[in-house]
């Protein structure tokens, strides 16, 4: 046999057939270039919702915080915007007892109609202002047997007094007062020295 009859065997054949040896790694990179499954709709809408809602309650919340501020504004420019008015009219009504207070004590006795009339009359405009300012929310201090407390008295001199608890207001020089809350002025007031000291209440503060 010929090497012409080898080349026609199966040798010949098994040479003539190329081994595909390609088509796995193709095959593998079709499987790794398969694109990913796309995002649930209804799983996208529950987060936009959720964001939403969160923008929402934020949004409310800084809406309640301002009306809430708005209305504490309003009633605060209410409440004090006759502070300065006020005070001017509180130094007319202490200049008004001052005048009665100058008038000597054998002068009221001996009970003349003329001065009598205008002590009347002092006495009423007196009333009359203090009433309107109580109105409008100015209320007079009354510190008179309470512990001397700064933001609503200032202590003029100390009055030696065993008897009375130690730091307690026992006389009052000139008339504080509040509007709302606030101190509009505060009560120039005399103060006991050496008596004992004041008695805790419960919760330890000092009691009045």
């Amino acid at each position: 046999m010929t090497d012409d009859t080898n080349k026609h065997g199966p040798e010949a054949t098994a040479a003539e057939e190329p081994v595909n040896t390609a088509a796995p790694e193709a095959a593998e990179a079709q499987e790794v270039e398969t694109p990913a499954a796309a995002p649930d709709p209804l799983e996208l809408a529950k987060a936009e919702n959720a964001e939403l809602r969160d923008k929402y309650l934020r949004l409310a919340a800084e809406m309640d915080n301002l009306r809430r501020r708005t209305e504490r504004d309003v009633k605060d420019a209410k409440a004090y915007s006759v502070a300065g008015f006020a005070r001017d009219m509180l130094a007319v009504s202490d200049n008004l007892r001052r005048a009665l207070e100058a008038i000597p004590p054998e002068a009221k006795e001996a009970g003349e109609a003329g001065l009598n009339a205008l002590i009347e009359g002092v006495e009423m405009t007196e009333r009359s202002m203090l009433a309107a300012l109580e109105r409008h929310g100015v209320k007079k201090i009354e510190p008179v047997g309470q512990k001397f407390d700064p933001n609503f008295h200032q202590a003029m001199f100390e009055v030696p007094n065993a008897d009375v608890p130690n730091n307690t207001v026992v006389q009052v020089i000139q008339a504080g007062y509040v509007i709302g809350e606030r101190v509009l002025r505060p009560a120039m007031v005399g103060v006991s020295k050496g008596g004992p000291k004041a008695a805790a209440t419960e919760n330890g503060a000092p009691s009045a």
